[in-house]
């Protein structure tokens, strides 16, 4: 007579950095087997956890930074994360950010999976505060300014 046995294994997933939602890991034949079947593959799929700084664009990250229209107009310096904790890359704002603006920091995304030495970049893209009211003194200063 055939006894069966049910047997635990552990398979180990080795996760490089900059892998791809979507990416598969295959461990053939590591499914279910009885004598009557040949056992199935078993397959991962990387799914990204969503980030509460950035999001993901390929190899990008991208950043929004939150600045207000006296800074989109005027300049200002901004501090953008990085994904090393602890470290800002500064950026120096002297042209006027318009809501579509953005900036490039090459080399401080994530690994390229294809070429790991090479590293994607952060996309800092800009959500501009507009105050809620202006004053009249305030809309005439605006006004002739902006002639």
């Amino acid at each position: 007579s055939r006894t069966t046995r049910i047997e635990d294994k552990v398979l180990t997933i080795d996760i490089r950095p900059g892998w791809k939602q979507g990416t598969k890991i295959t461990f053939p034949r590591e499914g279910d087997q009885s004598p009557a079947t040949i056992p199935a593959d078993i397959v991962f799929i990387i799914k990204d956890k969503p980030h509460p700084t950035f999001r993901r664009d390929g190899s990008d990250i991208i950043y929004t930074a939150k600045i207000s229209l006296k800074e989109a107009l005027c300049g200002t310096t901004i501090n953008v994360p990085t994904l090393e904790p602890n470290r800002v890359r500064k950026l120096q704002l002297n042209e006027v950010i318009k809501p579509t603006t953005e900036k490039r920091l090459a080399g401080d995304g994530l690994p390229n999976t294809k070429q790991p030495t090479t590293r994607g970049d952060i996309v800092v893209k800009f959500d501009i505060k507009f105050p809620d009211t202006l004053t009249k003194d305030q809309k005439d200063i605006i006004a002739s300014t902006l002639r």
